[in-house]
This record gives structure tokens, sequence and C-alpha cells, in this order.
């Protein structure tokens, strides 16, 4: 069993190796990209004067929104808004269409353009071609290799299958024979006076081991993204373990929203910005056209993908029609695990301390198939000299 389970480790290591390495060290880049960005591109995120000349509100959503179709061009329609609660940042407008079916990154992505503006004065600050930023090619080198979601995707997400079984083998191949003695200690700490052949050994046996877990949280977490039938099946089936549970449920009676502006959008967003001051982000979706909903994400904790509200207006009366409440409490298990993965899988549910773990992780996950390599390399050798 051991012999099998050994050569399975191998070669599925050998086969995914480079795979591994490439996702690992893109997704260790990808943990700070929030933070990066911030320091690198200053004025994409924060407003541009150092003078407190924004109002006590913003302009009118549908005025920032104008101004915003008119910088990046009517030839990129805006799909998609990022909205800042906090004063001192900008509004983020997205205009992106894809191709799923193209080959590759650049037949994939048709364009990709952002547009940051001050909300309060309707200052254009910058327009940015995305599909070229630094950033977004680690992202999409992450996800699928730049070979294109419908190709690459499947490479990525393959790959991070084998590397469970991997892991899963690893940690068998690992197990201490005997938990007392020289055995127990060799299996848990370094020794660094050793030769570096039994030093490389060790490094690919016991970082392997301490980092177990956390390979296989961002593991799992990485095949939820690659696999989006497979999340939303596992999530449904997970949420009838909580089903009756919200079978009993009162209705809920909304606010009235107040009609106050000429557009039932700018309503929305206003009432929005006043409900919830200290959200991180609001995030619009526009690009459906033939929804009579407008629908409004409010991402409450910074960088937190997990904890949100999602608001739905009717385009004629400017009511609000339905609220999802997406937060711990509120939602069943299976719905909660799909709403934690891409904090899991980036680090981001407890702040920078987890955050600081994905990364160490993330590069512990790509120094194995090195360390891993160099061992099979080694004793290739040793058996060709013997020959």
């Amino acid at each position: 069993m051991k012999k099998f389970l050994l050569g399975l480790h191998k070669w599925l290591g050998l086969l995914t190796g480079i795979i591994v390495i490439i996702v690992s060290l893109t997704g260790a880049i990808y943990v700070f990209h929030d933070d990066l960005k911030k320091i690198i591109y200053p004025n994409h995120y924060y407003l541009n004067t150092k003078e407190v000349e924004y109002r006590q509100s913003p302009l009118p959503y549908s005025e920032i929104e104008y101004l915003a179709q008119q910088a990046v061009g009517m030839e990129y329609p805006i799909n998609r808004v990022d909205i800042y609660p906090a004063k001192n940042r900008t509004w983020v407008f997205r205009s992106l269409k894809t191709t799923k079916e193209a080959f590759g990154i650049h037949q994939e992505i048709l364009y990709y353009k952002r547009v940051f503006i001050n909300p309060y004065t309707g200052e254009v600050q910058q327009v940015e071609d995305t599909q070229y930023e630094f950033f977004y090619q680690v992202l999409q080198l992450h996800r699928n290799l730049w070979l294109g979601s419908k190709y690459g995707g499947w490479f990525v997400g393959g790959s991070t299958v084998l590397f469970l079984i991997i892991c899963l083998t690893g940690i068998y191949l690992w197990w201490p024979k005997k938990w007392k003695g020289k055995t127990l200690k060799r299996s848990f700490a370094f020794d660094f006076s050793v030769h570096w052949k039994r030093l490389n050994y060790d490094l690919h046996n016991l970082l392997g081991m301490y980092s177990f877990l956390l390979a296989l949280i961002i593991g799992f977490t990485g095949i939820l993204f690659a696999f989006p039938a497979f999340s939303t099946q596992l999530e449904k089936t997970l949420n009838k373990v909580d089903e009756k549970k919200f079978q009993l449920m009162e209705p809920v009676v909304y606010d009235t929203v107040h009609q106050i502006l000429p557009s039932t959008l700018d309503n929305a967003l206003y009432y929005v910005l006043q409900t919830y001051p200290s959200a991180d982000m609001i995030s619009l979706r526009i690009g459906d056209k033939e929804s009579t909903a407008h629908n409004l994400q409010v991402r409450l904790e910074q960088d937190k993908t997990s904890k949100f509200q999602w608001l739905f207006f009717d385009k004629v009366t400017g009511q609000i029609t339905s609220l999802k409440d997406h937060t711990y409490q509120t939602l069943a298990l299976g719905s909660k695990v799909n709403s934690l993965k891409y904090d899991l899988h980036v680090g981001t549910i407890w702040g920078y301390p987890t955050k600081i773990t994905a990364f160490i992780g993330s590069l512990i996950c790509a120094s194995l198939p090195l360390t891993g390599f160099v061992i099979w390399y080694n004793k290739s050798r040793k058996r060709k000299k013997k020959k």
C-alpha cells in the first residue's frame, strides 16, 4: 500500500508541479493585491486633493455615471460600479466584455476598462486599461494560466484536485511509525546540520506536514472557484441540513424609500449610502437592461466578501422588493460555505494575520514541487549510477 501511494504521490507531483508552482506564486502575490494597488496607484483609489472640497453628500449617481461614461467612451458601456462610502475614496466604474469560448486571455477579454472618479466634484482622476494592468494579469495567470477560462480553468482546476490527492498521500507517507524517540523528533524538527540532500528531504516532508491543513483549505476553495457547477451543487446539498430552520421565518417589512430625486436609481443609492454609512463598499450591477430591479450589494466589512447584504429596488416605483442578508446568522450551511470561499482562499477572513498565513502557505505550496523534484532527481541519478 505504501509503495503504491509513494508512486502516486511522486508521479502526480511531477505531472502537476509546474502548474502548482505558478498558481501558488501568483496566489501569494494576489493575497495583498488590494493593499499593493492602493500604494502603487494612490491616484486611482484616493481623492487627489488635500483640501476638503467634497460635499456632505456626493453628486447624484446618474450625473457621475454620465461623466464616467463620457470619459471611457460610449463604445465601452459601463456594467458595474464600485461605490465607497468613505469620504476619501473615488468611485470605480467598470466596462468589461468577454467571450468565454475563446482560447487565450487576449482573445477572451475583448475589453476591460475602469474609470476612477471623484464623486463629490465629478473629476475623472484616472482611466485605466485594466486588461493590461499587472495585478489583473497575475489574477488571470492564477485562474487559467492565460489560456482563457474555458481551457485554462480545467488545467488549473484539475491540477488542484490532483494537488489535494498529493497532500493526502503526503501526510500518510509522513506519518511516523513510532511516536517516540528519534523517529518522533525527526518527524517534527528540522536539523540544519545534515547533508543538503537530507535537508531538502526534511524541508519537503516537514513543510508539507506543517502546511497540510492550510493547503487543503486553499486547494478546496480553489476547486469551488474552478468548477462553479460543483460549488452550486455542494451549496444545495449542504443547505438541506438547515432548510427547516428557514421555513418559519416571518415576512420582512421594508423601509419606504423616499423619491426625492428624479431617478429611482439615484434614490436607491442615496438610501443605501444613508443606511450603511460605515460599509466598506457598495457594488452596483447595471449591465442587465432587461432586469426590473436595481440591485446593490453592500459589503459590510473591509475586504470581506462573506458579509454583505443584497438589496433589490423596483425600477419603476423605487421601493425595496427584496433584501438578502448574507451574514453568518442568516445563511444555511451550504450558503455559508460558499460565501466564505473567497475569504478562506485569499486569507481575508480575519484580516492581516490570516492574510500573512495564506501568503506563507502559498509560498510553501510553491516550494513543495521543487523540493519533491530534487528528491526524485537525486534518486534517479543514484539508480543510474548503480546500473
